[in-house]
C-alpha cells in the first residue's frame, strides 16, 4: 500500500503511555466476555461491554514506557489510513448532501477506558458509538499476523476501514436500529442482525478503496488479496471452527469467510453506497 506521502490525521488520541491501575468489580466476567465473542473486531461493543455499568472504573496513571519503532511505524500508518477514510467519506457524504462528523482513533496499550465500559487488548480493535472513537491496540498487528495468518500493511488498513465503517453506520442511525431491536427478537435474530451490520462494515471498507484508489492510487499489487485474505480468516466459521472443531451457523454475529469475502469485495468493485444495503438483500 503506497501510504508513506498520506496525510495525517489530527484525531488520532495516544493513549499508550497511560495505564489503568486498580481493581475492577466485575472484572473476570469481561473478560470472559471479551475472550469468547470479541474475536475479531467489529461486534457492537455495547454488547461485549454490556457488564460497563457496573464496573468500578480503573484509575489512569501515566507512564514513560518507551514506545518501539516498530509500533512508532504503526502508529503513523494508522494515522495516514485513517486520514484517508476522512477524504473518503467525507466526499461521499457530501455528494449525498449530508455532513460527515470524523470519528477519533485512539491508540492504547492493554486496556482503555471507553464512553461503552472498560475494555481490554483481548477483544481486538472495537467502535464505540458512545463517544464516536475507534480504539486499538497496535499489538493486534502482530496478532492478525501471526496468529490469524494475516499478514501486509492492507489487511491492517482493512481494519481500520472496518472500524470507520461502524462509525458511518452510527451517524446514519443504523446501528442504532439494529441495538434497539435487541429486546423484541430472539437472540438467534438478534445475531443475523449483528451478521447484516458487520458485513455492511466489511462492503463499507471496500466502497472505500474503491474510492482511495480513484482518487489517490494507493493500492500496490496484492493489497486487495491481502484484504481479502484478512475478511477470509475473521469470518465466524473459521473461527468456531478453529476453537471448538464445530461450526454452529446460528451463532454467528460477523458473518462467514465466505460472506466478509464477499460483501468487502462488492464494495470495492462496485463503490456503490447503494450496493452495501445488506438489510433488505435476501441472500449474504
Amino acid at each position: 500500500m503506497r501510504w508513506e506521502s498520506g496525510r495525517r490525521s489530527s484525531n488520532v488520541e495516544d493513549r499508550r503511555n497511560v495505564r489503568l491501575s486498580g481493581k475492577t468489580k466485575g472484572g473476570g466476567i469481561v473478560i470472559i466476555i471479551v475472550a469468547l465473542v470479541g474475536m475479531y473486531f467489529g461486534i457492537d461493543p455495547r454488547i461485549i461491554l454490556q457488564q460497563g455499568s457496573q464496573l468500578t472504573a480503573p484509575q489512569q496513571q501515566q507512564t514513560n514506557v518507551p514506545t518501539s519503532p516498530e509500533q512508532d511505524s504503526l502508529a503513523d500508518f494508522v494515522s495516514v489510513v485513517l486520514a484517508d477514510t476522512e477524504d473518503t467519506w467525507i466526499q461521499l457524504f457530501t455528494s449525498s448532501k449530508l455532513q460527515y462528523k470524523e470519528p477519533k482513533l485512539v491508540l492504547f496499550s492493554g486496556s482503555v477506558n471507553s464512553a461503552c465500559g472498560f475494555a481490554q487488548a483481548a477483544m481486538g480493535p472495537f467502535y464505540c458509538p458512545g463517544d464516536q472513537k475507534v480504539y486499538i491496540d497496535l499489538s493486534f498487528y502482530r496478532e492478525l499476523r501471526d496468529k490469524l495468518g494475516a499478514p501486509g500493511d492492507f489487511a491492517q488498513a482493512y481494519v481500520i476501514a472496518h472500524e470507520v465503517g461502524h462509525h458511518v453506520q452510527n451517524l446514519l442511525g443504523i446501528s442504532d436500529k439494529v441495538h434497539q431491536a435487541k429486546a423484541s427478537v430472539s437472540d438467534s435474530q438478534y445475531n443475523q442482525l449483528s451478521v447484516r451490520l458487520e458485513l455492511q462494515a466489511d462492503c463499507f471498507a471496500g466502497l472505500w478503496a474503491n474510492h482511495a484508489e480513484k482518487a489517490r492510487q494507493i493500492l500496490e499489487q496484492g493489497d486487495i488479496d491481502e484484504a481479502l485474505n484478512a475478511a477470509s480468516m475473521i469470518g465466524d466459521d473459521r473461527l468456531q471452527m478453529q476453537s471448538k472443531g464445530y461450526v454452529t451457523p446460528d451463532s454467528f454475529t460477523h458473518g462467514s469467510s465466505e460472506q466478509r469475502i464477499r460483501w468487502f469485495s462488492t464494495g470495492f468493485e462496485t463503490g456503490s453506497f447503494s450496493q452495501c444495503d445488506t438489510f433488505n438483500t435476501k441472500s449474504l
